[in-house]
């Protein structure tokens, strides 16, 4: 198995970590390799988008030639989990916000966002997060956290916060407003890895 974290900006060694550590637990072998330039992603079986700033992360992949290549794994069924900055980069349509800034989304995911949904930096929160595929709560960090505020009916709604969407999956996508990576939970690292075997 070979994960490939897109490398450009962001939370990339956290979820390195973190995947290296959800196969150690599993008993799987796996490689996971930092993508930082076009011609990685053909042998991958899935892809992570990590957190950080999601123009920035957007800019560089189209510059690097790294989005037409997520664009074509995504085409073959490869699994694809976008975070935070990852999760507003999977979406169709973005709010004024992405709009304004001319951000480049991929478009593979049914989903509207908003930037920073929960407020800036400074309202960062952490909160034990009900979802549909755990018996037990999760206890999620949002960082300058975007949502996704409207989905089709083709988008399976994993958790929500009030009347936000913070996790969903469609097919081989799954979109988290809030960084797994950051704790010792592997919970939806396992998950992700399950949709790579499945």
């Amino acid at each position: 198995m070979r994960l490939g974290v897109i490398a450009i900006q962001g939370n990339v060694s956290e979820h390195v970590c973190a995947i290296e550590r959800t196969l150690k637990e599993r008993g799987d072998e796996g490689e996971v390799l930092e993508i930082k330039r076009r011609g990685l992603l053909d042998d991958c079986d899935a892809i992570v988008i990590p957190g950080g700033e999601s123009t920035t992360i957007g800019r560089l992949i189209g510059i690097e030639g790294i989005a037409n290549e997520i664009l074509k794994a995504s085409e073959s069924g490869v699994p694809i989990l976008g975070t935070c900055a990852g999760l507003i980069l999977l979406a169709k349509h973005g709010d004024e916000e992405v709009e304004k800034t001319g951000q480049n989304l991929l478009k593979l995911m049914d989903i509207w966002v908003e930037r920073n949904a929960f407020g800036r930096q400074r309202e960062s929160f952490e909160m034990p997060l009900e979802t549909s595929i755990f018996e037990e709560p999760f206890l999620a960090p949002f960082i300058r956290a975007p949502a996704i505020v409207k989905a089709t009916e083709d988008v399976e709604v994993i958790a929500r916060v009030d009347e936000y969407i913070v996790a969903a999956r469609q097919k081989d996508l799954l979109a988290l407003a809030f960084h797994p990576e950051l704790t010792t939970d592997t919970r939806f690292h396992h998950y992700f890895l399950d949709m790579i075997q499945s």
